[in-house]
């Protein structure tokens, strides 16, 4: 298949043959699986996954790839290709079963976290992800309080993820060669939330708000959403700065804010 990489879809293809099989044995595909690939590209990982799977479906922005991908993979099993952006499309309509839908890919940097946060809205349905992305942005994803990666990302997904780095990947592997390293990671749905969160959209705002001034105390970032009453209510000390905070205390302040505010409503 030859097909000049797009900037505008952040396509760096991957080549090595190492690699793609070190993702697959790590994905490791069964018959039965339901599984959907983000961004297929050139078919580098389709070509070893559909042929265990016997059936995948997957999800491609550049057209000019659905026909060649579709010549390429024909012989090897059921593949159904959604023409589509994966972060406008709707995860659902693949399966209406929980805990059963499988995501792989190889994500654009340029857009990986906004189709992070999508997946979370999908999360009832979905068994594990597996995603090959920018290693700034998997340090980020599995770092803990005190951490200077530690942010709204790590916060947000380890809310909702078990977070697994599981190796890096030099620029090599890629054509066109990438300027950063990037790595292979795994999320895995909790069973268990680590933290009862009360209200996910005051979460979500909360968390937000605490990172988008990260060196200012909570008191000073958080000025519009919690009062003083609130931080004892939660035992938290007001004077801490947003990345020392754990999960849990960002729960526990998160569902503090939230009654008072319901309460000031009734």
């Amino acid at each position: 298949m030859t097909h000049k990489a797009r900037k505008r879809f952040g396509q760096n293809f991957l080549h090595d043959p190492g690699v793609i099989q070190h993702i697959v044995s790590s994905i490791d595909p069964r018959e039965g699986d339901c599984l959907v690939e983000i961004g297929p590209g050139q078919g580098a990982i389709t070509k070893l996954l559909l042929p265990k799977l016997k059936r995948m479906q997957v999800i491609e922005l550049d057209r000019d790839l659905i026909e060649p991908l579709a010549q390429t993979c024909g012989p090897l099993g059921e593949l159904q290709i959604h023409s589509a952006d994966a972060l406008k499309f709707d995860f659902h309509q693949l399966t209406n079963q929980s805990n059963s839908l499988r995501v792989v890919g190889n994500l654009p940097y340029n857009i990986s976290t906004p189709i992070l946060f999508h997946l979370m809205d999908h999360l009832e349905i979905i068994r594990d992800l597996h995603f090959m992305l920018q290693k700034e942005v998997v340090d980020r994803m599995g770092a803990g309080p005190g951490s200077k990666t530690y942010g709204r990302l790590s916060v947000m997904l380890q809310a909702h993820c078990q977070v697994t780095p599981l190796f890096d990947i030099g620029p090599g592997a890629f054509q066109p060669a990438p300027k950063v390293n990037s790595a292979f990671v795994r999320l895995t749905p909790h069973a268990t939330p680590r933290a009862v969160i009360k209200d996910q959209t005051y979460f979500r705002e909360l968390v937000t708000q605490a990172f988008s001034q990260r060196r200012k105390t909570l008191r000073n970032s958080l000025r519009k959403l919690i009062t003083d009453e609130i931080y004892i209510t939660a035992d938290i000390d007001q004077k801490m700065r947003p990345e020392q905070l754990s999960l849990e205390q960002f729960a526990a302040l998160a569902n503090a804010g939230f009654e008072a505010c319901q309460s000031e409503d009734i």
